[in-house]
């Protein structure tokens, strides 16, 4: 188990069971939800009646290549993983499930995730196979720039774009007012994962390893600050052009103070900090798919 693990119903599977569950993350469902969510607000961007028969393809979709995205980015990191004290213990980092194994399991949950995409509109499945080469080029980032947080934020947002493709063309938001939506979720992301490359600050800078929260360094609390006031800041402005409507632009104010609330919280030094401000955003993206569903149903009243 790594050190950010806690107890869940993955301990009580079989060995072998449990090292693949921790290899998809499954003990772990924070990223799952944050896959979910800008599904959602995605599908929000249409008439009411129009996501509800989209969300369990979406709820199905996320743990299927949220687990995916986890194998694959495990199999590519192994050597830096092994270099890093929260990770060394990942199942393909540690040696407990080769790379052959990893890589036939990645097929599966591919697999997995293209029925859920077969069974999208076909405008949203030309959107979404986009977004494969996202993740094929996310694991490279670290490598390469020290904003890899920005390239997650394209990455596990997609789902924004997927959801508002997935409605009727007549009837869903015009395209800047999903942009802005988009915007406002990869500048939530950019704040979220800084948070979580706190943890790994030291051991990145040894295994030269490149992230915002190295690149920010004393700075990196301001700067989640910043990132979150932008992701505020446009998603209030995408409800506004939409709706006109103040009771909808009240309805991202608790969102604004949840932010808030994760930055004054966090401990830049402390990665129990870090990993609890990470995790409370499992709820910053229920606030946010909440307020755009009112919005969706400001607009189409």
């Amino acid at each position: 188990m790594t050190p950010d693990a806690v107890a869940s119903w993955v301990d009580h599977l079989p060995p072998r069971a449990a090292a693949y569950a921790r290899l998809a993350r499954f003990d772990r469902p924070a990223g799952i939800w944050l896959l979910f969510w800008p599904c959602l607000v995605g599908a929000f961007l249409a008439p009411v009646e129009g996501w509800w028969p989209l969300w369990p393809l979406f709820a199905l979709g996320a743990v299927a290549m949220r687990a995916a995205g986890c194998v694959y980015n495990d199999i590519v990191d192994r050597e830096l993983d092994r270099q890093v004290a929260r990770t060394a213990a990942r199942p393909v980092a540690s040696g407990v499930i080769a790379v052959r194994s990893a890589w036939f399991f990645l097929v599966g949950l591919s697999l997995a995730g293209l029925i859920v995409l077969v069974m999208l509109p076909v405008q949203a499945q030309i959107v979404a196979l986009v977004s494969l080469l996202l993740v094929a080029a996310y694991p490279f980032m670290k490598r390469i720039t020290w904003w890899p947080q920005a390239w997650l934020g394209l990455t596990f947002n997609w789902g924004v774009p997927v959801g508002w493709a997935s409605a009727d063309p007549a009837n869903r938001a015009e395209l800047p007012i999903m942009l802005l939506a988009y915007a406002a979720c990869i500048a939530w992301t950019l704040g979220y994962d800084s948070i979580y490359a706190a943890q790994d600050v030291e051991d990145d800078a040894l295994a030269g390893v490149k992230s915002s929260a190295r690149k920010l360094g004393p700075r990196l609390k301001q700067g989640i600050g910043w990132f979150y006031m932008m992701a505020f800041v446009l998603l209030a402005a995408a409800v506004w052009i939409w709706t006109r409507s103040l009771p909808a632009l009240v309805a991202v104010l608790p969102i604004g103070l949840h932010l808030a609330w994760q930055v004054r919280q966090f401990d830049p030094a402390s990665t129990a900090s870090a990993l609890a401000c990470f995790r409370a955003n499992q709820t910053t993206g229920a606030l946010i798919a909440l307020a755009v569903l009112l919005a969706a149903i400001i607009a189409g009243a």
